[in-house]
């Protein structure tokens, strides 16, 4: 089980005419209308890609309120139910504790956890330097990285467009299988949000493929999955635990990475109080800017949607790292 006391919120916005009879709630079950599958998801990104597949033969809601810890989220008897109830289940094993809990005594037999599609991976180091030859006394040394975490089980598999499209197959085959007679409307509606996908990531590959640095300082090592995908290095002022406070030695640390690299940008999120990122960015006199982890959509995203956050993170990244 991951130890990562961090939620993910979720929430359905920017529901079209066409699809708002699909666009579930957050936190509590939805109410669906007469021939609707019932389809619960664990948080937001799996939310996006089940109300995209669904459309119209769906009401899809998330376990997980907006701005809410999902590690640690407390879920209501009815949200239990819930999930004993649906047609169909997303969820990540090992993510969510109380989700894995309402899910192994639901009996649902439709439930589908994408680490079966798409493996959980141990957390890369966030740096590829060699520092063997590190004395003592260097930022890089044991000591200096007391605190931080390295290794850990990453769940971010949502930031790699790639990802997703294999999600969203599964999602269609789940879809599909529980609802037959629906099916070339779920492979429909599938294929267009993979084409979507794609095309994200192709934006990143051309966007990110000439940059004058590879390296980024991000408030939490929530990007493993982009950076290895689009052959960046992720520098995390905390572990995979983003509400962990940082070290003095890891804060040397990363101000020292900075220095080495010619970074120009702190990069914090919506749902992490700033105050780290911003203190580490006026020490050294570099910007700061948001890299979403897109946990939730909130009012604060730059955007209404994963593709439309998807698209400004990059665009954040393009920026900071001097891509052209």
């Amino acid at each position: 089980m991951l130890n990562i006391p961090r939620a993910l919120g979720a929430v359905a916005v920017g529901c079209t005419l066409l699809l708002a009879a699909a666009c579930g709630t957050v936190g509590e079950p939805s109410s669906a209308q007469p021939g609707q599958l019932k389809v619960v998801t664990a948080f937001y990104p799996l939310q996006f890609v089940a109300e995209r597949v669904a459309g119209q033969h769906g009401a899809v809601s998330s376990l997980t309120q907006a701005g809410a810890e999902p590690h640690d989220v407390e879920l209501t008897p009815r949200q239990v139910a819930s999930v004993s109830d649906a047609d169909a289940v997303v969820y990540i094993k090992g993510f969510q504790p109380a989700v894995d809990e309402a899910v192994a005594q639901s009996g649902n037999a439709h439930v589908l956890d994408t680490t079966g599609v798409v493996p959980l991976q141990t957390q890369a180091e966030e740096h590829a330097h060699d520092h063997a030859d590190d004395s003592p006394g260097d930022v890089h040394s044991e000591d200096a990285e007391e605190g931080h975490e390295h290794g850990g089980i990453d769940p971010h598999v949502w930031l790699n467009p790639q990802n997703m499209v294999t999600i969203t197959e599964a999602v269609v085959d789940q879809l599909s299988g529980i609802d037959p007679d629906h099916a070339a409307d779920y492979r429909a509606n599938g294929a267009a949000l993979q084409g979507e996908l794609r095309t994200l990531d192709t934006s990143y590959t051309t966007g990110l493929k000439t940059c004058d640095r590879r390296e980024f300082i991000t408030s939490h090592a929530a990007f493993g999955y982009l950076a290895e995908q689009y052959d960046l290095t992720q520098i995390g002022i905390s572990g995979l635990t983003p509400d962990a406070e940082p070290s003095p030695a890891r804060i040397a640390a990363v101000q020292q990475e900075a220095r080495d690299h010619g970074v120009t940008t702190i990069f914090y999120e919506t749902l992490v109080s700033p105050a780290v990122a911003t203190s580490i960015a006026g020490d050294l006199g570099l910007r700061t800017d948001v890299l979403d982890p897109i946990e939730a959509i909130t009012p604060e995203s730059r955007g209404d949607n994963y593709i439309a956050v998807m698209q400004s993170n990059l665009a954040a990244l393009e920026k900071a790292n001097g891509c052209r």
